[in-house]
């Protein structure tokens, strides 16, 4: 039998990724460096859950845990970025993936899933993961932007007004969540849409992976695209019953909330990891957290801001 092996790349985790190829069919080996618990188990049990209910995601096709890898199903080279950087009018084909999320959101969640002798419970967000999530933006890029010892108190301040925001969501943590739902994540093969990297999958609000997908950091929307995009999720979404004011205000704190956390993961992967490449990504993670701060529910932490993070350093502190 002829085998060929080529490291592809990778993402933000431990992981790596090798295309194998057996005579004239390939598949993808997964190994993990760290945690490989939720990066090999987990993760072929979300697969299943998301090929069980008809959505298109890696199949397992060995595993190897106690060696740190699996093998998996190849959805080919071609990820949606890929494809959509250079289509001029975007509308029509993000409306491909506003649909698949709408899917992931109607799998009716059980309380345990097996995989071999592993038995995987989805976890719920909860108040407390927002909060330990957005102080990724505190201890990292906070700490490696502002460099003095008001951190502690910035933080304080900014953590107890957040949490009287994050008591304004109105929707419940009831729905299948992607988590990191974003045109990097999703493959295009034999027209097919294929979900990947889906490890993180966790019980949540709606709106999450909505905001992960038109507020994504790795591609700037034109902001009539963005509003298209919403409109179109609350019109086909078993919500459309529901005022939209309701969903704005639940899209917008995710929004924020999982920009403050990409600013702090950016950061880490930069200073902890050396991955310098995602640092070019924090001008527009910040524009995207002042557009949806604009929501009056974010009245008093713009003034927090403004007093503690004031424009003019926010812009210097982009170049960290």
């Amino acid at each position: 039998m002829n085998y060929k092996i080529k490291k592809i790349s990778g993402d933000a985790s431990f992981r790596e990724f090798y295309r194998l190829k057996k005579n004239n069919k390939t598949s993808i080996i997964v190994s993990a460096k760290k945690d490989k618990y939720k990066n090999l188990i987990v993760y072929s049990a979300i697969n299943n859950i998301l090929n069980s209910n008809k959505i298109h995601a890696p199949r397992l096709i060995s595993d190897h845990y106690r060696n740190n890898m699996i093998e998996i199903s190849d959805l080919g080279k071609e990820s949606f970025y890929d494809f959509i950087t250079s289509r001029k009018n975007k509308l029509n084909e993000y409306k491909s993936l506003i649909k698949l999320i709408i899917k992931l959101q109607k799998i009716k969640i059980k309380k345990i899933y097996k995989i071999g002798k592993f038995e995987i419970k989805l976890s719920k967000y909860s108040s407390n993961q927002l909060h330990k999530e957005s102080d990724l933006f505190f201890d990292w890029y906070l700490k490696y932007s502002l460099k003095n010892k008001k951190i502690s108190k910035i933080k304080k301040k900014l953590r107890t007004e957040l949490n009287k925001v994050y008591k304004k969501l109105n929707f419940k943590n009831d729905t299948f969540v992607h988590r990191d739902f974003h045109v990097s994540n999703i493959m295009i093969g034999k027209k097919k849409l294929g979900v990947i990297d889906s490890q993180d999958a966790i019980i949540g609000n709606p709106l999450y992976d909505v905001a992960s997908l038109i507020d994504d950091v790795r591609i700037k929307l034109p902001q009539d695209l963005q509003n298209n995009l919403f409109n179109f999720y609350y019109k086909n979404s078993k919500y459309k019953k529901e005022k939209i004011e309701k969903l704005k205000n639940d899209f917008d704190i995710l929004s924020v909330q999982r920009n403050l956390k990409i600013l702090g993961i950016f950061v880490r992967l930069s200073k902890r990891d050396n991955k310098l490449n995602y640092l070019k990504y924090l001008p527009y993670t910040w524009l995207l957290i002042e557009r949806r701060m604009k929501n009056p529910v974010f009245n008093k932490l713009n003034v927090l801001f403004k007093k503690y993070l004031p424009l003019k350093k926010l812009k210097k502190l982009q170049r960290i």
